[in-house]
């Protein structure tokens, strides 16, 4: 037998491998921000944001002080966009295709939140004057406009064991991000250099 003969390749054959959803996996997806997703959200000091385009899939980390994911209205959110690496590739997408995924991450708590939408480019003079920090504003802010909100429990969490102290990997186990630059790079880029400047390059482009 070949490995294509063992793939899932319709919703009928995927629906009788998994049964029916748990019942409060769907009850707890609706349409608006509720009092206690409010709360998720204000917490918040990471959350990861999906897009697709033309040329491809995209996912970016977004961090700052918790509750930097500001709530607009029960239907919307808005969120700055710090200095990065220009490669604005999910913003490339929402301008061609405006569907957006969020996904909300609280350090210790094993709930993760999501957030399904479409969203819009903003450079509001007032809006960005509203998130500046030390007088830096941000590049753009990120409007989303909510379509479906839920939580997922924690068993991935838990699982994963991605707050236990104990599972903290000792990052200098791992090539730094200089010596994979300089591997992909085949050493036109990165190496020890770069690792020294790092710490210091990174505090200058926080915001």
């Amino acid at each position: 037998m070949s490995a294509a003969e063992h793939l899932v390749t319709t919703i009928e054959q995927l629906e009788a491998l998994y049964g029916q959803p748990y019942g409060p996996a769907v009850v707890k997806e609706i349409d608006h921000i509720s009092s206690g997703y409010r709360k998720l959200i204000e917490a918040a000091p990471f959350a990861a944001v999906a897009t697709g385009g033309p040329e491809g899939l995209d996912c970016s980390p977004k961090g700052d002080a918790p509750g930097f994911v500001r709530i607009l209205d029960d239907k919307t959110l808005a969120i700055p966009d710090r200095p990065g690496n220009n490669r604005i590739d999910g913003y490339r997408n929402i301008l061609r295709d405006p569907r957006i995924a969020l996904l909300f991450l609280i350090p210790g708590v094993g709930e993760t939140l999501r957030v399904n939408g479409r969203a819009s480019i903003s450079i509001d003079p007032e809006l960005m004057q509203s998130f500046a920090v030390n007088g830096k504003l941000p590049r753009s802010v990120l409007i989303v406009h909510i379509e479906t909100i839920f939580f997922h429990c924690s068993k991935a969490i838990v699982r994963s064991k991605l707050w236990d102290e104990k599972s903290k990997i000792d990052r200098k186990s791992l090539p730094s991000t200089g010596t994979i630059i300089a591997e992909v790079s085949q050493g036109k880029l990165g190496g020890e250099t770069y690792d020294r400047e790092a710490p210091e390059r990174i505090k200058a482009m926080l915001y």
